[in-house]
């Protein structure tokens, strides 16, 4: 590590210490002088800039009840400059004040950062489905994690009074990793974001915007590749092993490969310049829940995105080259080998073969056993649910 690298770091470390433990609690503090507006809903996203997936559809879903003001933030973690993360959260703090519920995708420094009023609610609406790689407390001897007094130095997840998650049989992992065991907060209500595949329209207007978006996929089959990043968040990459002229060699006839990288990744693997007719990077046209929809097979590697393909009941291949070392790094909540509903595989040949004879090889009763353990909760009313439940 540099010097400037270094400094860098105190900085940011110092910025959370000063923030979360004194800035923050006073902000709160101040405003929650007011009463509570029983009319204000607030749809946080803590990373993005805009407004995503189950935030969404509960927009949607409160505009059509009406009777709502419904405010959209963002607090631009790790994505704005300190001061602009600053300048953010009290925003958010001061609407969080008065507001009657708090919906957001992922845990943040900024809404556990005091203790909140009980008389507003704030609902986890986490932005992953199943349970695949371990995060929070259950990483905490795990390279990927912090220890676990470490992470409770910043408490992320005390103020939650709801977690929504994809069923029944993954409340357990979402306890464990939020510190919630034996609370009951954990909801097996579904997730929002995947009420979208039950909507025909939706689905159609997908797969239209994915061949207007690559008119490469007239009369092809569409292979999505989709590989969840490696290392930390602050310096994630994607993995690079797969072989695309390999592929295009003899799969080209047939298929085109749509790659889209995990929206961490800042600097995305190049396709070769003569793969370009087969193979496109279509991380910033298009979203990952049209790409969903358009797809004939997934290839992923240890993504939660596969829980949500497996709504589509298509074969799904799991490209994990580097299984064991990424297991010593992150760790699973399930047996890899056990739960992965398609073969597990380690080179580019491998998944040529397997696509070559997938008529043959797929096993759709092995995928739906799958969606029912880990979706059994994605029914298409999972924000219908939420809402009846929270509101």
């Amino acid at each position: 590590m540099t010097l400037a690298e270094a400094v860098k770091k105190g900085i940011v470390r110092g910025y959370h210490l000063i923030t979360t433990k004194i800035l923050y609690p006073l902000e709160y503090r101040k405003y929650s002088r007011k009463p509570v507006d029983s009319r204000k809903i607030i749809l946080l996203e803590p990373r993005f800039e805009h407004t995503t997936d189950s935030l969404l559809q509960i927009k949607k879903a409160l505009a059509a009840k009406g009777g709502y003001e419904i405010l959209e933030m963002s607090l631009g973690i790790e994505r704005l400059h300190i001061k602009e993360q600053y300048a953010a959260a009290r925003k958010f703090i001061k609407e969080m004040a008065t507001a009657a519920c708090v919906f957001t995708t992922d845990s943040n420094k900024v809404v556990g950062g005091f203790e909140k009023r009980p008389e507003t609610r704030v609902v986890q609406v986490w932005h992953a489905c199943g349970a695949f790689k371990r995060f929070g407390f259950s990483t905490a001897k795990l390279k990927f994690g912090g220890s676990k007094a470490r992470q409770s130095f910043y408490p992320l997840h005390r103020n939650y009074d709801v977690v929504t998650v994809s069923s029944p049989e993954v409340v357990w992992a979402y306890e464990e990793a939020m510190g919630l065991e034996g609370r009951g907060q954990v909801k097996p209500w579904g997730t929002s974001r995947t009420d979208v595949f039950y909507d025909e329209d939706f689905i159609a207007k997908a797969v239209a915007g994915v061949r207007s978006a690559v008119p490469e996929t007239a009369g092809k089959r569409v292979i999505l590749y989709a590989p969840t990043f490696r290392g930390h968040v602050l310096e994630a990459v994607s993995p690079d092993e797969l072989d695309i002229a390999k592929m295009k060699a003899q799969l080209g006839d047939e298929y085109v490969l749509l790659t889209k990288h995990h929206p961490f990744v800042l600097k995305r693997p190049v396709i070769p310049e003569d793969c370009r007719d087969f193979a496109f990077d279509v991380t910033e046209e298009l979203e990952i829940d049209e790409l969903l929809c358009a797809s004939d097979i997934c290839i992923s590697d240890y993504s939660s995105l596969v829980f949500e393909y497996s709504l589509f009941s298509r074969p799904i291949v799991f490209f994990a080259y580097d299984l064991d070392g990424y297991f010593d790094w992150r760790g699973f909540y399930y047996d890899y080998d056990e739960m992965t509903p398609g073969p597990i595989l380690k080179e580019t040949g491998q998944v040529i073969d397997y696509i070559k004879h997938i008529d043959e090889r797929f096993d759709p009763d092995e995928v739906e056993a799958f969606r029912e353990k880990f979706m059994s909760a994605c029914d298409g009313h999972a924000t219908e649910r939420i809402l009846n439940n929270v509101l």
